[in-house]
Formats: C-alpha cells, structure tokens, sequence
C-alpha cells in the first residue's frame, strides 16, 4: 500500500507536462540532471554553517564590532522575587494597572517598585547590541558573498538576458556544477536559519520569518526535484540583492554610524522595491505562472510552484510595507531608520529607570489614578 501510495504522489503527470516525466531526468550521454538524493547534502551543509558561524562570530563579528564602536550600556538587573518572576514568566510581561496592583499587595512593594522590576527584567530579555551585531553581520557576510556568487554563476546564461529561456527544452536541462553548488549552498543556508531559530533573535515578523524559511525551502527543493533549476537561481539572485544591504545597515545602526546607515538603508529600500515588487513578480513570477500556458496544459506541479511564489510575494508586500513606514519616518531627517520588523530591536528603554527614579526623587513627582504617568520624552531626545 505504501509503495503504490508512493507511485501515486510521484506520478509523472503530478509534476510534469504531458508528455514528460521523471525518466528525462535520468543521466545520460555525459550529461547530468538533478536527482532527489542530492538534496540530503543540504543537512551537513547546514550544519557546516552552524559551526562557521560561531567561528565567525567569535574571530570576526567581534572584532569587528569593536572596531566600529559597538557598545552596550549596562543593565540594571531586577533583583530577585518569586512573585514577580512567576507572574513575568506564566502570565504577562507587560502587565495591566490592575495586576501591577494586585502584585503590589502580594509582595508588600509599591506600585512604582513593581513597575520598575519589570521594566528592568524586560530589559533583561533584551538582546544586547553586540549578540544584534554578530547576527547581522553573519547575514550581511552571507548574503554579499551569495548573491555575487550567483552573479558570477548566472551573468553568462542565456536565461539571464532573456527569462523566457527557462523553460527551453524543459524539463531535459542538463545541470551544470556551478548550479549544483549555488543551490545547495542556498538552500543549506536557510536549512541552518531554521535550526538556529530559537536562538536567534526575535522579532516582530517571527511568524511571517518561520513561514518565509519553510516556503523559500520547500520553494527551493521543489524546483531542485523537477528541474526547475533556472527559475530558481534567478529566484534566489533576486532575492540576495537586497539583503545584504539591509545587514548592513543594521550593523551601522548598531554601532551609531547614523548617516551610513541611513544611506545604505535608502539605498536597500530602493532595491527591495525594484527586485521584489518590481522585477519578481512582473518577469519572474509572469515566466513561471502566465508564459508556461502558451507551452504547456496545466498541472500540480505548476499550481505548487507558482502557490509558493505567490506566498512569497504576500511577505515581500508586507515587508514592503514596513519600510515604506520606516522610509516615511527617515524623511523628516530627525532620527536614524530603524528595522520596523524588530521587536524593540533598535530602541533600547534602558534610561526608563533613571527617568522614573529621577522623577520619584522629584517634589513634583504626583500620581494619577494610583500609578505614574507614561513618560517618553526620552524617546524623543534622540
């Protein structure tokens, strides 16, 4: 049951054209084509990257990030209290006037002491700069070196120059070493990204991130199985394009280079919009999804393809959206861009605390309707 199972999801007509299947993809004549067990390279690739990352890190993002100034100020940390520790670990970070108050009864502090812990055991959970830092430039270091890479690899293809030549003589396209490499390194990047998601940092798009990873694999694998392999590489070069110039604004951002990073943010946002809003879904996305019916009947493999990169251009808006807020916010010149995808990534709170104990020291300090009232001033001093 299980191997006719098996015949039936494999079935030529599931994933090819008429009149095509999975015997086109068999070697021959000196030529090679992309075979399913290619794919498991993809595991110990992954885990390569897993350890040259910590290297990286610890050898060169360092390094680096000393000698670009990076610092963090020190935190003060929440003195220790059961009570409070549960309630921030069960229940709530950011707890409502009427918890505050209720633990305030509990643990025989004030309202303001309790609100000071857990602003200072927010800030605790914190990334620090320097971890935000070696992330950053981990990607930046990847992302530059790919996408030239596979700008090396594609700039003397036929189908670079014109896109329509992906689907020449499809699927019997023999595989060229260069493309082998491109996507198995592409793709055992991204592998690695998902298995280093819990420790990396979180942000505000973590959701939308896991199901970018898992699209961008499956997207990446699919297109390696049924040598889709042109479209593909074009694919991953578009997408390369921008990142890295998004890394790297974030490592100036951190370091407090304010007009280099601003600079290079304009000019990511620039390229994000020509590559995925523009290039992606007008060339790209038209050649896999509306040229392919003049050459071809419809089939599941078609519709599973093209689902994907719909998927994939749903996030490339929403992102879009996000650095359109953050280019509206960057105009008026009066702060540095930040990465609106963080979750308090680039805005650290830390001086609340000596803003709320200078104003408790303060005569005029006063309550309204039994707590302090919010206070960001500090924001705006920046």
């Amino acid at each position: 049951m299980i191997s006719r199972l098996c015949e039936l999801i494999w079935a030529d007509w599931i994933w090819f054209p008429e009149g095509h299947g999975w015997g086109d993809l068999t070697d021959h004549d000196g030529k090679v084509y992309p075979k399913p067990k290619d794919l498991w390279a993809t595991i110990p690739i992954a885990l390569c990257f897993l350890v040259i990352r910590q290297i990286f890190e610890r050898k060169v993002a360092i390094p680096l990030a000393v000698l670009l100034g990076v610092s963090d100020k020190q935190r003060v940390q929440a003195s220790p209290n059961p009570t409070l520790e549960s309630h921030f670990c069960s229940t709530s970070k950011h707890p409502p006037q009427s918890s505050i108050e209720s633990l305030s009864k509990q643990t025989g502090w004030s309202v303001r002491q309790v609100q000071r812990w857990f602003r200072r055991r927010r800030n605790q959970d914190r990334p620090s700069k320097l971890k935000k830092f070696r992330e950053a430039s981990w990607r930046f270091t990847f992302y530059l070196l790919a996408f030239f890479a596979g700008l090396a690899v594609l700039i003397d293809k036929p189908w670079f120059h014109d896109v329509k030549q992906v689907w020449e003589d499809f699927p019997k396209m023999p595989l060229v070493p260069s493309q082998y490499w491109y996507y198995m390194i592409e793709l055992g990047f991204y592998v690695s990204l998902l298995f280093s998601v819990a420790s990396d940092i979180k942000r505000k798009d973590f959701k939308e991130q896991i199901i970018h990873h898992v699209a961008t694999i499956l997207l990446i694998s699919f297109s390696w199985l049924v040598n889709y392999i042109r479209a593909g590489t074009l694919i991953m070069l578009i997408h390369d394009a921008a990142d890295y110039l998004m890394e790297s604004a974030k490592m100036f951002n951190y370091a407090g280079w304010r007009k280099t990073c601003n600079f290079i943010f304009t000019l990511f946002a620039a390229v994000f919009i020509i590559t995925r809003l523009v290039i992606l879904p007008f060339w790209i996305i038209h050649t896999t999804m509306v040229y392919p019916l003049t050459l071809y009947r419809p089939f599941l493999g078609f519709y599973f393809f093209n689902g994907l990169m719909c998927v994939l251009q749903v996030l490339h808006i929403f992102w879009a959206a996000l650095i359109l807020r953050m280019v509206i916010k960057f105009l008026p010149g009066n702060d540095i861009v930040e990465d609106e995808r963080s979750d308090k990534e680039e805005t650290e709170s830390e001086d609340e605390d000596n803003d709320h104990e200078r104003r408790e020291k303060s005569k005029n300090g006063h309550m309204q309707n039994g707590h302090t009232p919010l206070n960001n001033n500090h924001r705006k001093r920046h």
